[in-house]
């Protein structure tokens, strides 16, 4: 079978004898290369000895992933104990190669590495993802149960489409609360090492969701993390471009610098609003602001109504005379399948697939992802004005 990656190794072994078995034993290996311990590169793999000392070891180990060298780390170890085994898999490490070294067993761990590597989603220079950017007009509108379930519908619809869906909401951003998940790495990881960003580095941070997406949360807390610039999210973004077909990005509300490019390098703006006049009132300044101030054409925002009744004081043609500009999609008042897929952390496909809000969103995901010629130019079957 042909070897298309080479992968980079650095050991750090004690004992002289260790260092040139398993130094022969990578060397014949096709597809691995092993760095001088002087060299600066960050190694895709680690392979690391844990002496007398392995609190010790573990903690300078822990400080790798920490420091964002995030490549994988093998342990090896005379010890066997299955305390220091447990700590070792909580920070990380992937695999134990046990003492003495056998042969096979660092063959089956190097291929059990190319493996999972050619799993972790690549580049692709002749592709060009889109990027829906989600943004809400006033707190509270749902911006973020648009956003998830937004993602998962696309993933669902097509089982070859490939979708991230990055939290950008800086304070206490909740997707993870939405997916019922506990990602071990956020964007905190590419503020504190942008130098390092490339397809590795951020496939190894991203945290896959059944539904097929992979998830970039925000931090938890602030504390100790550096705010994302401009640049970096274009940098970024610029990345994920190469890599997912759809990149889906809750931005919250905020109109800092760094929400403001976001938008501006985004394919499509999903303008989120609902039927009540501050809310209407706020669409309204925001579609003069983002095209006036040339941020976004006004032909990449789609002003999406969540949260539709049938019955209300304010009709979609009001609506649409106050905020001055066409409906692209209403999504039906659905409170209760909203709020039980919401507290039990699962997508509304998976809670309530025949729903009409399911549905709804399906939908929606659909008309975004077909292409631009095909699709409908009115949709007033959604409204039944």
């Amino acid at each position: 079978m042909p070897i298309e990656n080479t992968y980079s190794v650095k050991l750090n072994l004690n004992e002289s004898n260790l260092n040139k078995k398993i130094h022969r034993i990578i060397q014949s290996i096709p597809g691995f290369e092993i760095l001088n311990s002087s060299d600066s590169q960050r190694p895709q793999l680690l392979i690391c000895e844990v002496g007398e000392n392995p609190q010790k070891n573990l903690k300078l180990i822990q400080s790798f992933f920490e420091d964002g060298h995030l490549g994988e780390v093998f342990i090896t170890s005379e010890s066997t104990s299955p305390n220091m085994l447990m700590k070792a898999m909580r920070i990380g490490v992937k695999e134990f190669i046990s003492q003495p070294i056998s042969e096979n067993e660092v063959r089956q761990a190097l291929e059990g590495f190319r493996e999972r590597q050619s799993r972790s989603v690549k580049p692709r220079p002749h592709k060009n993802g889109k990027i829906i950017s989600i943004f809400g007009s006033k707190g509270g509108v749902g911006a973020t149960t648009v956003a998830v379930n937004l993602a998962v519908s696309m993933a669902q619809n097509d089982a070859d489409c490939s979708v991230t869906l990055l939290d950008m909401n800086t304070l206490f951003g909740e997707i993870p609360l939405f997916l019922e998940m506990s990602p071990k790495f956020h964007w905190g990881e590419i503020t504190k090492n942008i130098e390092r960003l490339d397809n590795t580095f951020l496939s190894n941070i991203l945290t896959d969701h059944p539904s097929g997406i992979k998830l970039l949360p925000s931090p938890a807390y602030l504390n100790g993390h550096v705010r994302p610039t401009p640049e970096i999210m274009t940098r970024l973004l610029s990345l994920m471009k190469q890599m997912f077909d759809y990149i889906i990005v809750d931005g919250g509300q905020s109109t800092n610098d760094t929400s403001l490019k976001v938008l501006e390098i985004s394919d499509t703006l999903l303008l989120i609003t609902i039927l009540s006049l501050p809310c209407l009132a706020n669409t309204n300044k925001l579609l003069k602001s983002l095209t006036d101030l040339g941020y976004v054409q006004s032909e990449n925002i789609k002003v999406v109504l969540n949260r539709r009744m049938k019955k209300g004081e304010i009709s979609l043609k009001d609506a649409e005379t106050g905020i001055g500009k066409e409906l692209y999609w209403a999504i039906p008042n659905d409170f209760g399948t909203t709020m039980e897929a919401i507290n039990n952390g699962k997508p509304l496909l998976d809670i309530a697939p025949k729903a009409r809000v399911t549905k709804n969103i399906f939908d929606l995901a659909n008309s975004l992802s077909v292409p631009k010629e095909e699709k409908p130019k009115k949709k007033l079957s959604l409204f039944k004005r």
